[in-house]
């Protein structure tokens, strides 16, 4: 840090900042000043203030023992944290936040930003953010942390004059309602012996259920590899979900949350771990203070022994979807992807085999392991096996999640499930998985959705976070949103996605594109990014060109 002098030759710079440092500590209270607690302590500072002061920063420092480079690079790395230079003035202290991703700017989230903000509201400010997690009613602002849906200027204007800024929490199936409806029965059964190990893997492995998250791996092979690892081993739990299109892991988190708890205890068990970690993303506030609740009740009342369960706060970072930046993040780290190998599973949260799942994945333990590895596969369209939720928005009449058979395709989607599309839309095209999935027209709505069937095409389904394109969007258009999104959530730590993003999303603002440099900008991104961020961006560039070629002419 700069050192200056000031009026009375006194240097400025890091002197210990003796109100700020009694401020923080009375702040953070008895709470453990541990490496991995930094993120959350930068939320309580964030929380109170409104913004994190460079005083803030060092007094933080001072408190938890950690250098001042340290928490400021923390603190920059995410999107949430307002941290102000030197002498800046803090923004206001109330946030209207705006969502521009794929969906809410297919429904006019451009416009609502720009007459947001000229009604110059006073003391509020109008941010334009990406993807929320609530694309099937978009478009999306957010008050705070209170969600307004479809929403438009008189009801953010109505939010602001009844002070309604915070997030209220979801109507879930409680503790002890999910207790009588014979919720944690299967894992006394674990603990007790009715079901061992290798009895619960290997269902699991019959099932063919795989993570749920994106990347689609085995779960019994996942949890069969960690139950051959050293002890001690931890269990994190990934409800990051930041792809533009999905908000499936909100929904069951919203409805039934015990049953991923559930699922993650037993998988605790069945591997033998020690801890487990769950990671939520930070716009789910009203999910958080539910989740805080409910698994205060459960260890008041525990059905069994339980093992120590710590929920992290994300910060707004899309990157820590990927596991190991979630790790990093957990750790109270930027979330920053590891140089792999060793994985995870071999050396993961704290240095230990870790066992990473997405939430959903954890949602269907209980019911294979009481109906059977049968229950599941039996569903499927196609030749496919298992069931998909489906995070679908757009430009049909009924977007939502939709639990629907795996290898169902995007034309029976939006008939059987969707209730066709918008009054006057025609079907034109759709993202099968999310911003980086890539995109398909129309005429290839025939394709079975499940993993490993999109390949062949230069997409694949990912999170199935699907938008619906119709006759009146643009996939040119679309594929520049979200390139821009992958060029703002790069985490910086390799050149190719970071140069190779922004270049090409300038490019991709020019009316006439450059086809070729963008290949050879895509080819880059592809080969040499260190994780699946920089390696998926090109997708939606490659296929609007591709499928959409009438777009270019």
């Amino acid at each position: 840090m700069k050192r200056t002098r000031g009026k009375k030759g006194r240097v400025e710079g890091r002197t210990t900042p003796h109100k700020s440092l009694a401020e923080i500590r009375h702040l953070l209270g008895d709470a453990p000043r541990t490496r991995e607690m930094l993120i959350e302590h930068l939320h309580k500072i964030q929380d109170h203030y409104h913004h994190i002061s460079n005083r803030h920063i060092l007094a933080l420092a001072i408190d938890m023992q950690l250098p001042m480079a340290e928490v400021y690079e923390t603190a920059t790395f995410y999107h949430h944290f307002d941290v102000l230079q030197q002498n800046e003035t803090p923004p206001p202290t109330r946030t209207v936040r705006v969502c521009e991703s794929l969906s809410c700017e297919m429904f006019g989230a451009k416009e609502l930003i720009k007459q947001l903000k000229s009604e110059n509201i006073e003391n509020v400010r109008v941010q334009p953010v990406p993807c929320v997690g609530r694309c099937h009613a978009a478009p999306i602002a957010v008050a705070g942390t209170n969600p307004i849906e479809t929403a438009d200027v008189a009801k953010v204007k109505s939010a602001i004059d009844n002070d309604e800024f915070e997030a209220s929490e979801p109507n879930a199936i409680g503790y002890t309602d999910y207790r009588k409806d014979g919720g944690y029965q299967t894992l006394i059964n674990c603990i007790e012996g009715k079901y061992n190990r290798e009895d619960i893997i290997s269902v699991l492995e019959d099932s063919n259920l795989r993570g749920l998250g994106g990347a689609g791996f085995p779960t019994g092979r996942k949890w069969r590899i960690l139950s051959e690892q050293p002890k001690p081993k931890m269990v994190a739990i990934n409800i990051d979900e930041g792809e533009p299109g999905t908000f499936k892991d909100r929904y069951y988190l919203e409805t039934d949350p015990h049953r991923f708890i559930e699922g993650t205890l037993i998988a605790n068990w069945a591997i033998e771990a020690e801890k487990i970690y769950i990671y939520l993303r930070d716009e789910y506030a009203g999910c958080r203070k539910m989740l805080e609740r409910e698994l205060e009740l459960l260890k008041q009342d525990p059905p069994c022994e339980l093992p120590e369960i710590y929920l992290r706060r994300g910060a707004g970072a899309y990157i820590c979807g990927e596991e190991s930046a979630m790790i990093e993040s957990i750790e109270g780290k930027r979330g920053m992807p590891r140089l792999r190998p060793p994985y995870v599973a071999q050396v993961g949260l704290f240095g230990h085999p870790t066992l990473e799942q997405n939430m959903e994945s954890m949602h269907w333990v209980r019911d294979i392991i009481e109906n059977g590895a049968e229950w599941f596969t039996t569903n499927g369209r196609h030749d496919r096996k298992g069931l998909r939720s489906f995070s679908v928005s757009g430009k049909v009449k009924n977007p939502g999640v939709h639990l629907a058979p795996a290898g169902i395709t995007m034309q029976e989607l939006i008939d059987e499930y969707c209730e066709g599309m918008l009054d006057g839309h025609k079907f034109y095209g759709y993202f099968p998985g999310g911003a980086s999935g890539g995109i398909l027209p129309a005429s290839l709505g025939n394709i079975p959705l499940d993993f490993d069937t999109l390949q062949p095409y230069g997409c694949f389904i990912g999170s199935a976070a699907i938008v619906v394109l119709s006759d009146k969007d643009s996939a040119k258009a679309m594929a520049l949103n979200a390139m821009r999104f992958f060029e703002d959530e790069s985490c910086g730590q390799c050149t190719p996605c970071r140069v190779g993003t922004e270049k090409a999303a300038k490019l991709m603002e020019q009316d006439d594109w450059d086809q070729d440099l963008l290949e050879e900008l895509a080819k880059a991104m592809e080969d040499a990014s260190i994780c699946g961020l920089g390696q998926a961006a090109p997708n939606p560039l490659r296929c609007a060109i591709k499928y959409f070629p009438e777009e270019f002419e």
